[in-house]
């Protein structure tokens, strides 16, 4: 039973979401002095290491079965090297902020996946009505392009697709990893990932004609350590104390984070249709994970439990 809420775990909570938000913003610092896959490779090879030597220190058994490396291979992918190469390869071109806010909708797209999977995620009122809104929130954020000649959205639809991806990864993850303690998911999705982003980056961007700066030095460290280190930690810990459904409500943290830092380090403009898409996406996710307006309209149906007389 997740232990009672008290000032550490709150800590611990603004802490992630500052640390999840903040990516965002060191993305964009680094993102013009290395290749897509270069920077994820880099932040990877970072965060790997760090998680190793916790993994190594906590003494947790690695998986046995054959089967789970094979999961762990596909979450790689599908949670890590697409989402994140989406991700960076639209900050070219995208705010940090706006990347925060659209990435944020993921639990807007799990409520869509997830009842196809899981026979416990069903579609309910709340989740139609969050995902009408939330959407509706896109689409304003992505019109402040649609107006300007020789706009170009496609960083928007990379984010969108970044999303998608990581709301397929945790519908994944939920079917496939149950009964695994989390550690052994986070060290070895970092690692085939890392492995996976550097064997691009060697074969089509030719990272040993990269020069960064002090600061894209900077920002990749702080990306590992933080980012894809640290991030997964202090998330773990909040599952344990909290459970999963309260510790998602940090989904409503890494947008304010982003707008706040986007504006104070690159001066990002702040308009009202940020702030009315921003309102629109966050509200959206709360609807998603509210109490309320819970009825169930679409799943699957869960299995029969067999009586043994």
């Amino acid at each position: 039973m997740p232990e009672p809420t008290n000032r550490s775990n709150w800590l611990v909570f603004l802490g992630l979401g500052f640390m999840w938000g903040s990516s965002y913003l060191f993305i964009k610092l680094a993102v013009d002095d290395f290749g897509t896959f270069t920077l994820v490779a880099l932040r990877l090879a970072v965060g790997a290491a760090l998680l190793w030597v916790v993994i190594r220190l906590a003494g947790q058994e690695l998986p046995r079965q054959r089967r789970i490396y094979g999961h762990l291979l596909v979450m790689a992918c599908v949670n890590i090297v697409i989402p994140f190469a989406l991700i960076t390869w639209a900050e070219r071109s995208v705010d940090s902020s706006i990347a925060a806010i659209i990435t944020a909708a993921v639990p807007l797209f799990a409520i869509i996946i997830a009842p196809l999977i899981l026979h416990d995620e069903p579609i309910r009122v709340n989740g139609v009505i969050g995902l009408a809104v939330g959407f509706a929130g896109v689409v304003v954020l992505v019109s402040r392009n649609l107006g300007s000649a020789g706009s170009d959205i496609t960083g928007e639809i990379a984010l969108l697709g970044a999303a998608l991806s990581y709301a397929v990864g945790a519908v994944y993850s939920r079917h496939n990893m149950r009964g695994v303690r989390p550690m052994i998911p986070a060290v070895f999705q970092v690692t085939f990932a890392m492995l996976i982003a550097a064997a691009i980056a060697l074969v089509f961007e030719h990272p040993w004609d990269a020069r960064p700066d002090a600061q894209a030095v900077f920002s990749i460290a702080w990306l590992g350590l933080l980012g894809s280190g640290l991030a997964y930690l202090a998330n773990f810990r909040l599952l344990a104390a909290w459970g999963a459904t309260r510790t998602t409500l940090v989904a409503y943290v890494i947008p304010v984070v982003g707008i706040v830092l986007g504006f104070v380090v690159l001066q990002e403009s702040i308009d009202v249709r940020l702030l009315i898409g921003t309102g629109l996406v966050v509200g959206g996710v709360a609807l998603v994970n509210s109490r309320y307006g819970r009825r169930r309209l679409f799943g699957r149906v869960p299995p029969r439990q067999v009586e043994v007389t």
